[in-house]
């Protein structure tokens, strides 16, 4: 993959939403950095992150995380856990497998090696030796 002249992190692409204020909008960075290295692969100009809550610290809250990155379809991560820590490390981790996911099923077509097939040995390009086909026809 090519350098990012502007390459994406968290803090630069984390939006808080429902059931979120502003102040815990440090917090949250915190616990999703691990996820820098992972979206230092694309700009972060056409990353964004948005991380809600539903029903916070009730039973049943339910953590969200959505991940937009032009070129891509949109990746949404959720989690049930109780406790709000576990939930927001859920969705995270989550959202590395899917990135991890998405990268592997792209790599293939880039990747110039796995592209190339051999030709097996015992076959002969008639184009390559002119003189085996006119033998052959003959």
């Amino acid at each position: 993959m090519s350098a990012v002249a502007n390459p994406a992190t968290v803090a630069e692409c984390l939006r808080v939403g429902a059931g979120f204020s502003q102040g815990d909008r440090n917090w949250i960075a915190e616990q999703f950095a691990t996820l820098d290295a992972r979206l230092a692969g694309f700009h972060a100009d056409a990353t964004e992150l948005e991380v809600s809550v539903k029903d916070r610290e009730a039973r049943g809250q339910k953590v969200t995380l959505e991940c937009w990155i032009a070129g891509r379809q949109k990746i949404v991560t959720t989690s049930g856990e109780e406790d709000l820590h576990a939930a927001l490390n859920d969705v995270r981790d989550d959202l590395r497998r899917r990135l991890n996911d998405a990268k592997t099923r792209q790599e293939p077509r880039h990747n110039k090696h796995l592209r190339e097939v051999p030709q097996p040995q015992g076959e002969v390009d008639e184009s390559e030796d002119p003189a085996r086909a006119d033998a052959e026809t003959a």
